[in-house]
């Protein structure tokens, strides 16, 4: 999850038109943004596709394949019923990817407003949190040192000699804001490297992950608590699985009751 510059001006946007559910207990947040898109979904399936061929084609699927099941013992004609089965197979198809073509970028731009809202949980005013410097494979022993800007503190040893490529340092979040240009400081091998890192009360927070890879370091990574929308005893679900369950749901149910094919 690199930062994605060239839609930052979207933000507001969706923060416009999504941050009244950020208040929300995850569980219902994710809930009613998979109802909201389940809906947009289907409304435009029913629209942008012709819904007398779909479910032509679709009964005929069923009718065919049926012929074919009655037809195990004459291999040529089932052949004969096969082919016309593709091919109404491949009409339905190019039917339903139709709504793809409106549906497909915004729901790709929701994914990422709700990875950057809803997938970890923020780091509050006082809070000590961590971050990971992970090195490049081969890389030997090294030193990694970290200098936090001000506003945070530094609770772990300034310095770490580290031989399994992974360096971990600790800080103490002091007021909230965006700690950014600079944010906290990096050295390694005589280069350096700034990992940004949002203070906020509330569910927001920067993008956790910053790739590198510049044959030295291969990532620096804020290490957020992932938020779990579904605990069942010791099983979680992230928001990612929570929004997958939801969808399958709502658009199975909205799509029987609007009788989409």
């Amino acid at each position: 999850m690199d930062d994605v510059a060239f839609l930052d001006f979207l933000n507001p946007v969706f923060d416009f038109l999504f941050s009244w559910l950020l208040p929300l207990p995850p569980f219902w947040s994710i809930f009613i943004l998979s109802f909201l898109v389940s809906v947009i979904i289907v409304l435009i399936t029913k629209y942008t596709t012709n819904q007398d061929l779909m479910k032509h084609l679709k009964e005929e699927s069923k009718s065919l394949q049926k012929q074919m099941k009655e037809l195990k013992e004459s291999p040529e004609k089932m052949m004969e019923v096969q082919k016309k089965h593709m091919e109404s197979s491949m009409k339905y198809m190019s039917q339903s990817f139709r709504p793809l073509i409106f549906t497909f970028i915004p729901i790709i731009l929701i994914f990422g407003w709700m990875s950057a809202h809803l997938a970890y949980e923020p780091i509050m005013p006082g809070q000590e949190f961590s971050v990971k410097v992970q090195l490049e494979k081969g890389i030997g022993p090294v030193r990694v040192s970290a200098a936090p800007p001000e506003g945070i503190s530094l609770t772990s040893d300034v310095a770490k000699e580290t031989s399994d490529g992974v360096a971990i340092f600790t800080f103490k979040a002091g007021e909230q804001g965006l700690y950014s240009s600079p944010g906290i400081t990096f050295a390694v091998n005589n280069k350096s490297y700034t990992k940004d890192v949002l203070v906020s009360p509330e569910r927001k927070y920067a993008n956790p992950i910053k790739l590198v890879r510049d044959k030295t370091v291969r990532s620096i990574e804020t290490l957020h608590e992932k938020i779990k929308v579904i605990t069942i005893g010791t099983f979680s679900l992230t928001w990612l699985w929570s929004y997958i369950i939801f969808s399958i749901f709502f658009s199975s149910v909205l799509r029987k009751m609007l009788k989409i094919y």
